[in-house]
Parts: C-alpha cells; sequence; structure tokens
C-alpha cells in the first residue's frame, strides 16, 4: 500500500511524461534540422522507436526509485496510525460499557 501510493506519486509529478515529451521533441527538431539526410520514413520509424525507447527507461528509472527509496518511515507512521485508530475504537467500547453497566 505504500510502495502504490509512493509510485502513483511520483507518476502524477508528471517528470515521466516531460521526460518523454523532451525527447521526443528534441529527437524531432534533430530530424528537421537534419532533413537532408533521412527520408521521411526513417525519420517517422526513428522518432516512434526513440520515443518507445525512452518510455521504457523511464519505466526502469520508475522502478530503480522504487527500489532504491526507503519506505519504512512511512509504513511505521500508517501502522501507528492504524494501531492509535485501534485504541481510540477500543476505548470508545470500553466507555460505551461502563457507560451501561453504571
Amino acid at each position: 500500500m505504500v510502495v502504490e501510493r509512493f509510485s502513483q506519486s511520483i507518476i502524477n509529478s508528471g517528470i515521466f511524461k516531460l521526460y518523454i515529451a523532451t525527447g521526443f521533441f528534441g529527437t524531432l527538431i534533430f530530424f528537421v534540422v537534419n532533413a537532408d539526410l533521412f527520408t521521411p520514413i526513417e525519420m517517422i520509424f526513428s522518432i516512434i522507436a526513440i520515443t518507445i525507447i525512452l518510455k521504457g527507461i523511464s519505466n526502469i528509472m520508475l522502478s530503480l526509485i522504487i527500489s532504491t527509496f526507503s519506505l519504512d518511515n512511512k509504513r511505521a507512521e500508517l501502522e501507528f496510525k492504524h494501531n492509535a485508530d485501534k485504541i481510540d475504537a477500543l476505548l470508545t467500547d470500553l466507555t460505551i460499557q461502563d457507560a451501561a453497566t453504571n
């Protein structure tokens, strides 16, 4: 659960989309500047291939970030919050039972 939230927040930040878009437009500009060296079919297939490669690299970067980032503090915080909620619920039940017996 902690890993899913962390990875979703990284994905939602948009940094990987920006990385892919920058690579796409950089490749597009490269082929426009060097248009006399390449045929249009070569340009299209190269742009598509490079964009797919950049998407794969961004997925690898995401997996490396997730695997190397320590989420122990967040996990401990969530466990503490869960335990505190349990204790509060038990205290409420105890208060209700005590009020019912008096």
